[in-house]
Protein backbone atom coordinates (compact mmCIF):
# COMPACT_ATOMS: atom_id res chain seq x y z
CA UNK A 1 0.00 0.00 0.00
CA UNK A 2 0.93 3.97 0.20
CA UNK A 3 -0.18 5.36 3.36
CA UNK A 4 2.61 8.34 3.10
CA UNK A 5 3.69 10.64 0.80
CA UNK A 6 5.22 14.31 0.62
CA UNK A 7 5.13 17.28 -1.73
CA UNK A 8 7.06 20.17 -0.54
CA UNK A 9 8.08 21.35 -4.39
CA UNK A 10 6.68 25.06 -5.61
CA UNK A 11 3.76 25.66 -7.01
CA UNK A 12 4.50 27.33 -9.88
CA UNK A 13 6.96 24.63 -10.70
CA UNK A 14 4.54 21.98 -10.24
CA UNK A 15 1.96 24.17 -12.68
CA UNK A 16 4.56 24.27 -15.33
CA UNK A 17 5.95 20.54 -15.58
CA UNK A 18 1.90 19.14 -15.15
CA UNK A 19 0.72 21.93 -17.01
CA UNK A 20 -2.27 22.89 -14.84
CA UNK A 21 -4.27 25.91 -13.24
CA UNK A 22 -4.04 26.53 -9.77
CA UNK A 23 -4.61 30.17 -8.22
CA UNK A 24 -3.86 28.92 -4.95
CA UNK A 25 -0.57 28.21 -3.01
CA UNK A 26 0.62 25.38 -1.05
CA UNK A 27 2.28 24.29 1.97
CA UNK A 28 5.15 22.39 1.92
CA UNK A 29 4.39 18.82 3.34
CA UNK A 30 7.04 16.17 4.14
CA UNK A 31 4.20 13.80 5.87
CA UNK A 32 1.30 13.79 4.53
CA UNK A 33 -1.46 11.31 5.82
CA UNK A 34 -4.62 9.75 5.10
CA UNK A 35 -7.40 11.59 5.61
CA UNK A 36 -5.85 15.24 4.98
CA UNK A 37 -6.63 17.18 1.76
CA UNK A 38 -3.90 16.92 -1.25
CA UNK A 39 -3.04 18.34 -4.35
CA UNK A 40 -4.79 16.73 -7.66
CA UNK A 41 -5.15 17.68 -11.19
CA UNK A 42 -7.86 17.04 -12.97
CA UNK A 43 -9.11 17.39 -17.09
CA UNK A 44 -12.79 17.93 -17.67
CA UNK A 45 -12.55 18.65 -21.06
CA UNK A 46 -11.81 22.29 -20.99
CA UNK A 47 -7.66 22.11 -19.65
CA UNK A 48 -6.11 20.80 -16.46
CA UNK A 49 -7.11 22.30 -13.08
CA UNK A 50 -5.67 21.79 -9.89
CA UNK A 51 -7.87 21.36 -6.58
CA UNK A 52 -7.76 19.89 -3.12
CA UNK A 53 -9.55 16.27 -2.56
CA UNK A 54 -9.31 14.35 0.78
CA UNK A 55 -7.30 11.44 1.03
CA UNK A 56 -9.41 8.77 1.12
CA UNK A 57 -12.18 7.91 -1.53
CA UNK A 58 -15.51 7.92 -0.32
CA UNK A 59 -17.92 6.31 -2.44
CA UNK A 60 -21.16 8.31 -3.54
CA UNK A 61 -23.40 5.81 -2.02
CA UNK A 62 -21.15 5.04 0.89
CA UNK A 63 -23.59 6.01 4.23
CA UNK A 64 -20.84 6.95 6.65
CA UNK A 65 -17.64 9.20 5.32
CA UNK A 66 -15.34 7.28 7.60
CA UNK A 67 -15.02 4.42 5.18
CA UNK A 68 -12.48 6.42 3.08
CA UNK A 69 -9.93 5.34 5.64
CA UNK A 70 -10.43 1.91 4.47
CA UNK A 71 -9.71 3.52 0.39
CA UNK A 72 -6.70 4.93 0.74
CA UNK A 73 -5.61 2.95 -2.26
CA UNK A 74 -7.08 0.65 -5.20
CA UNK A 75 -5.07 -2.32 -6.57
CA UNK A 76 -4.42 -2.34 -10.12
CA UNK A 77 -5.40 -5.70 -10.79
CA UNK A 78 -9.10 -5.90 -9.46
CA UNK A 79 -9.76 -1.49 -9.91
CA UNK A 80 -12.11 -2.33 -12.73
CA UNK A 81 -14.07 -4.91 -10.97
CA UNK A 82 -14.77 -3.22 -7.76
CA UNK A 83 -18.03 -1.42 -7.14
CA UNK A 84 -16.02 1.54 -5.24
CA UNK A 85 -13.72 2.11 -8.20
CA UNK A 86 -15.57 1.05 -11.52
CA UNK A 87 -17.56 4.15 -12.24
CA UNK A 88 -14.25 6.33 -11.26
CA UNK A 89 -12.06 4.83 -13.39
CA UNK A 90 -13.85 5.57 -16.91
CA UNK A 91 -14.81 8.79 -15.83
CA UNK A 92 -13.61 10.27 -12.89
CA UNK A 93 -9.79 9.91 -13.21
CA UNK A 94 -7.18 11.91 -11.41
CA UNK A 95 -3.25 12.70 -10.83
CA UNK A 96 -2.11 13.31 -7.21
CA UNK A 97 1.26 15.25 -7.66
CA UNK A 98 3.98 14.23 -5.34
CA UNK A 99 7.49 14.01 -4.63
CA UNK A 100 8.33 11.14 -2.74
CA UNK A 101 6.43 8.19 -0.66
CA UNK A 102 7.15 6.36 2.36
CA UNK A 103 7.12 2.54 2.93
CA UNK A 104 8.12 0.27 5.92
CA UNK A 105 10.39 -2.83 6.31
CA UNK A 106 10.06 -5.35 9.03
CA UNK A 107 13.23 -5.52 10.94
CA UNK A 108 12.68 -7.94 13.62
CA UNK A 109 10.13 -6.67 15.98
CA UNK A 110 10.71 -3.15 14.35
CA UNK A 111 9.55 -1.53 11.54
CA UNK A 112 11.98 1.12 9.36
CA UNK A 113 10.51 3.62 7.35
CA UNK A 114 12.14 4.27 3.68
CA UNK A 115 11.75 6.80 1.27
CA UNK A 116 11.02 6.64 -2.24
CA UNK A 117 11.48 8.78 -5.10
CA UNK A 118 13.47 9.67 -8.73
CA UNK A 119 16.79 10.17 -8.64
CA UNK A 120 16.63 13.10 -10.34
CA UNK A 121 14.57 14.49 -7.67
CA UNK A 122 11.43 15.60 -9.93
CA UNK A 123 8.18 15.71 -8.33
CA UNK A 124 5.75 12.85 -10.28
CA UNK A 125 2.18 11.99 -10.47
CA UNK A 126 0.46 8.53 -8.71
CA UNK A 127 -2.42 7.67 -10.58
CA UNK A 128 -5.53 8.56 -8.76
CA UNK A 129 -9.82 8.00 -8.59
CA UNK A 130 -12.10 10.52 -7.75
CA UNK A 131 -15.75 10.72 -6.05
CA UNK A 132 -17.85 13.37 -4.93
CA UNK A 133 -19.85 12.50 -2.09
CA UNK A 134 -22.87 14.28 -0.73
CA UNK A 135 -25.13 12.83 2.60
CA UNK A 136 -26.60 14.95 5.46
CA UNK A 137 -26.02 18.35 3.92
CA UNK A 138 -22.25 17.49 4.01
CA UNK A 139 -19.82 17.59 -0.09
CA UNK A 140 -16.49 15.75 0.23
CA UNK A 141 -14.63 15.54 -3.17
CA UNK A 142 -12.10 12.47 -1.94
CA UNK A 143 -9.80 10.72 -3.99
CA UNK A 144 -7.20 7.18 -3.93
CA UNK A 145 -3.84 6.32 -5.26
CA UNK A 146 -3.85 3.40 -7.41
CA UNK A 147 -1.39 0.69 -6.30
CA UNK A 148 0.62 -2.23 -8.18
CA UNK A 149 3.06 -4.71 -7.98
CA UNK A 150 7.05 -3.55 -6.76
CA UNK A 151 9.30 -3.15 -8.91
CA UNK A 152 13.31 -3.85 -8.02
CA UNK A 153 13.90 -0.68 -6.14
CA UNK A 154 10.11 -1.05 -4.10
CA UNK A 155 10.38 -4.79 -3.33
CA UNK A 156 13.00 -5.05 -1.26
CA UNK A 157 10.94 -3.27 1.17
CA UNK A 158 7.25 -3.83 0.33
CA UNK A 159 5.26 -6.03 -1.87
CA UNK A 160 3.16 -3.74 -3.22
CA UNK A 161 4.20 0.17 -4.73
CA UNK A 162 2.19 2.69 -6.15
CA UNK A 163 1.14 4.01 -9.70
CA UNK A 164 3.59 6.44 -11.00
CA UNK A 165 2.59 7.72 -14.19
CA UNK A 166 5.57 8.96 -17.10
CA UNK A 167 5.42 12.26 -18.66
CA UNK A 168 4.52 10.67 -21.64
CA UNK A 169 0.98 8.61 -20.44
CA UNK A 170 -0.21 11.27 -18.26
CA UNK A 171 -2.38 13.18 -20.93
CA UNK A 172 -4.13 9.75 -21.38
CA UNK A 173 -4.67 9.15 -17.89
CA UNK A 174 -6.82 12.07 -17.93
CA UNK A 175 -8.68 12.21 -21.46
CA UNK A 176 -12.14 11.70 -20.23
CA UNK A 177 -12.81 10.14 -24.15
CA UNK A 178 -11.18 7.03 -23.19
CA UNK A 179 -12.83 5.01 -20.84
CA UNK A 180 -12.02 1.36 -22.16
CA UNK A 181 -10.78 0.06 -18.73
CA UNK A 182 -8.31 -2.66 -20.59
CA UNK A 183 -6.63 0.48 -21.90
CA UNK A 184 -6.25 2.11 -19.24
CA UNK A 185 -5.31 -0.99 -16.89
CA UNK A 186 -2.16 -0.79 -19.23
CA UNK A 187 -0.85 2.24 -17.75
CA UNK A 188 -1.36 0.63 -14.41
CA UNK A 189 2.17 -1.12 -13.98
CA UNK A 190 5.52 -0.39 -11.79
CA UNK A 191 7.81 2.32 -12.74
CA UNK A 192 10.93 1.91 -14.24
CA UNK A 193 13.24 0.92 -11.36
CA UNK A 194 16.32 2.55 -13.17
CA UNK A 195 15.04 5.94 -12.71
CA UNK A 196 14.27 5.31 -8.50
CA UNK A 197 16.12 5.51 -5.40
CA UNK A 198 15.19 4.99 -1.54
CA UNK A 199 16.74 5.45 1.50
CA UNK A 200 15.91 4.93 5.24
CA UNK A 201 14.60 7.25 7.20
CA UNK A 202 13.58 8.22 10.74
CA UNK A 203 11.17 6.49 12.61
CA UNK A 204 9.79 10.13 13.36
CA UNK A 205 7.82 9.92 10.15
CA UNK A 206 5.49 7.44 11.89
CA UNK A 207 3.33 9.97 13.74
CA UNK A 208 0.90 11.89 11.01
CA UNK A 209 1.42 14.52 13.68
CA UNK A 210 5.50 15.08 12.61
CA UNK A 211 6.34 17.47 10.09
CA UNK A 212 9.28 19.07 8.79
CA UNK A 213 12.27 19.23 6.26
CA UNK A 214 14.30 16.79 8.99
CA UNK A 215 11.73 13.76 7.70
CA UNK A 216 13.17 13.75 4.42
CA UNK A 217 16.58 13.02 5.20
CA UNK A 218 18.87 9.91 5.21
CA UNK A 219 18.99 7.89 7.95
CA UNK A 220 22.90 7.78 8.29
CA UNK A 221 23.18 11.38 7.92
CA UNK A 222 21.22 12.50 11.23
Amino acid sequence: MCGRFSLFEDINSLKGQFQFEFPEGIDARYNIAPGQDILTVVDQGEGRVGTRMRWGLIPFWADDEKIGYRMINARAETVDEKASFQQALKQRRCLILADGFYEWKKEGKQKQPFRFGLKNKKPFAFAGLWESWNKGGRSITSCTIITTKPNEVTEKVHDRMPVILPENRIGMWLDRSIDNTDELKKLLVPYEAGEMESYAVSTEINSAKNEGKELIAPLNSL
